[in-house]
């Protein structure tokens, strides 16, 4: 029985590794595996960052949020590293424009081009509304106190705003995919000269950041997408004169060193999205650029090439249920008492290892909700006829679209097991 168990093993990651080269060798070699990785890398990142940086503390028989940045401000560069949704919609604005030009190219109209990307964008948004609709009356039925309901419900659906950006994006590609990425870093420079420069204008005014912020590297994208991005140079000057606009902001102009929402804080550098966001997340484009060619020479390996397919099929249920699962790990354990890094306060290094540690926990329970909502992103696989055995959505859609996968939204679309 003994020797069974390293040989059950054995044979397992023998079927991993020839599941991976399946992958690696269904995968055109157009494809450009550089711009998945960034992807899959930005999903991870906020992820990552959102888990760090949240905090559930129970008190008074309630939960209310709580961040580590507003008792240890020397965390604020844990921000600089998983705060990467810039780079997400430079890869979604290249992504887009090579998308709808391919499906004009094969008379595909912009109509079924939209409700194609915004089918797959929004089909898994279904499942999380449904769940908390019922958990929340479920909740209320039992006599949870409403704070509390309040905060979970907030942070279960608080991924929705990044959705509705994007989408809205999305459908204005026609227009803005030959847009200067200067025309919204004017409006964005323009609305803080108004709201911190001169203290003017109405309450509503930093919201149009929202759109005009996020426009910036998703015109970049599609900057990119016409090879206006190519060069090592243009790499360079995003990131050197992102980074040095960033920190004179930063260090001179009172714009906060973190950039995520501090609680508490009088100004958040991301709701809405400032200038220092912005000339942040420009040197992040200009990062990735630099590490393009790294990223393909990397992906040739099949185990990496392979794991980054499978985070780029599920991008939406990895980004979309991540806060549910960091909830669901605090409720359940919230009978054992206040643990360290789950229910207490985010006020000591003694918190960050705690939560560290808690890391490996909420990734078994994200992958528990990517196994059961996964179908509602990636739909249900079709058998082929008369022969029982499942064929590959991947594939097909792989050869119903272009080399970077424009007939979908947020993912690979193309590497699969073809048996």
């Amino acid at each position: 029985m003994p020797e069974q168990a390293p040989s059950a093993a054995r044979r397992a990651l023998h079927a991993v590794r020839q599941g991976a080269h399946r992958v690696d060798a269904a995968t055109p070699a157009s494809r450009d595996r550089a711009v998945d990785a960034l992807r899959a890398f930005a999903i991870l990142g906020v992820v990552l960052g959102h888990w760090l940086v949240t905090a559930l503390v129970a008190e008074d028989g309630a939960l209310h949020t709580a961040s580590p940045l507003q008792h240890m401000s020397w965390l604020a560069p844990v921000s600089w590293v998983f705060q990467t949704l810039a780079v997400f919609f430079l890869v979604g604005g290249r992504v887009a424009a090579r998308g709808l030009a391919s499906a004009r190219a094969r008379g595909m109209s912009y109509g079924a081009w939209l409700r194609a990307r915004l089918a797959r964008l929004l089909r898994p948004v279904a499942a999380l509304l449904l769940l908390w609709t019922v958990a929340a009356a479920a909740l209320l039925l039992t006599g949870t106190a409403f704070g509390t309901l309040h905060t979970l419900v907030k942070l279960a659906l608080s991924p929705l705003w990044f959705l509705l950006v994007y989408a809205a994006l999305t459908a204005a590609t026609p227009l803005v995919a030959r847009l200067s990425p200067l025309w919204p870093l004017a409006v964005v420079l323009h609305v803080d000269v108004l709201r911190f420069g001169l203290h003017a204008g109405p309450a509503w005014l930093g919201w149009l950041n929202l759109a005009a912020g996020w426009l910036v590297p998703y015109t970049l994208g599609a900057a990119w997408s016409r090879g206006e991005l190519e060069t090592r140079r243009a790499a360079w000057s995003l990131l050197l004169g992102g980074t040095a606009v960033t920190a004179a902001l930063v260090l001179w102009a009172g714009y906060p060193a973190s950039m995520v929402g501090v609680p508490g804080a009088a100004v958040s550098n991301l709701n809405p999205p400032t200038l220092a966001a912005v000339t942040f997340g420009l040197a992040q484009c200009g990062l990735a650029l630099l590490l393009r060619d790294r990223l393909r020479g990397a992906m040739r390996r099949p185990p990496a090439w392979a794991a980054v397919v499978l985070v780029n099929l599920s991008a939406m249920t990895i980004f979309l249920w991540h806060q549910t699962a960091l909830m669901a790990t605090t409720a359940t354990a919230l009978p054992a008492g206040r643990l360290p890094g789950l229910h207490t306060l985010p006020d000591s290094p003694v918190w960050v290892a705690a939560r560290i540690a808690w890391l490996p926990v909420f990734t078994l329970v994200l992958a528990l909700c990517w196994t059961t909502f996964r179908t509602w992103e990636q739909g249900t696989r079709r058998r082929r006829r008369g022969t029982g055995r499942r064929h590959s959505r991947v594939i097909r859609v792989h050869r119903a679209a272009d080399g970077e996968g424009a007939g979908a939204v947020l993912s690979v679309r193309g590497p699969a097991d073809r048996t």
